[in-house]
C-alpha cells in the first residue's frame, strides 16, 4: 500500500473515532467500504458504536457496514455497546440486524453477558427484551447472572435472579 492511501486510511479511521459524519457521508456515498478494517479487525462500525458516535453508526448501517463484524478480540459492536452502556446504541445496532445472542465464536462471551457483568441493567432488560437467554454460558460455563456476581454486579444479579425465577415458574417456558 503506498504512504498516500495508507494516510488517507488513517484519516477515515480518525475521522471515525471522532465522529465526523459530515466528513465521512460523502465518502460513503463515492463508495468507501462500510466494513472496512483497521489493523485491529476494528470495523468502521465497531469504532463509531464503541464511542457512542449514534449519527455516523446510523450512517454507516445504512451503507451497509455488518453489524456482525467481529474484530480480533472477537467483538461485535452490539459486545462494546454494551460494555460501554450505551443503551441507545444498543437499541440502534439491534434495529439494523444485530443479534441480540450474537458472538463471534462458539462460545464466546453474549452482550447480555457483558450488560450483567459491569451493572448495565437498562441494557440487560433491553436485550431481554429482545429475546437474550439469560442462561447462555460461554466457553468456560459462565452465565450472565455467574458473571454479575463475579464482578460484584448486585443490581443485575437481583434483576436476572427474578427474570430465571419467573421463566421457571412460566410453563411457557418450560420444555
Amino acid at each position: 500500500m503506498d504512504a498516500e492511501t495508507l494516510a488517507f486510511l488513517q484519516n477515515v479511521f480518525e475521522l471515525v473515532r471522532a465522529g465526523d459524519t459530515e466528513q465521512l457521508a460523502p465518502l460513503l456515498a463515492g463508495g468507501l467500504p462500510p466494513n472496512l478494517r483497521n489493523h485491529k479487525g476494528d470495523s468502521l462500525l465497531m469504532l463509531a458504536s464503541y464511542h457512542g458516535h449514534r449519527d455516523l453508526s446510523e450512517l454507516l448501517l445504512t451503507h451497509g457496514a455488518d453489524p456482525e463484524l467481529a474484530n480480533d478480540q472477537a467483538q461485535t459492536p452490539l459486545q462494546g455497546a454494551a460494555f460501554k452502556g450505551d443503551l441507545n446504541m444498543v437499541r440502534l445496532l439491534l434495529a439494523h440486524g444485530a443479534h441480540v445472542e450474537g458472538r463471534a465464536f462458539e462460545g464466546g462471551k453474549t452482550a447480555l453477558t457483558f450488560a450483567a457483568m459491569f451493572g448495565r441493567t437498562a441494557i440487560v432488560e433491553e436485550l431481554l427484551a429482545h429475546g437474550a437467554d439469560p442462561r447462555a454460558r460461554d466457553a468456560e460455563g459462565t452465565a450472565p447472572l455467574d458473571a454479575a456476581r463475579m464482578m460484584g454486579a448486585q443490581e443485575t444479579v437481583a434483576q436476572l435472579e427474578r427474570v430465571l425465577a419467573q421463566d421457571s415458574t412460566d410453563p411457557a417456558r418450560l420444555n
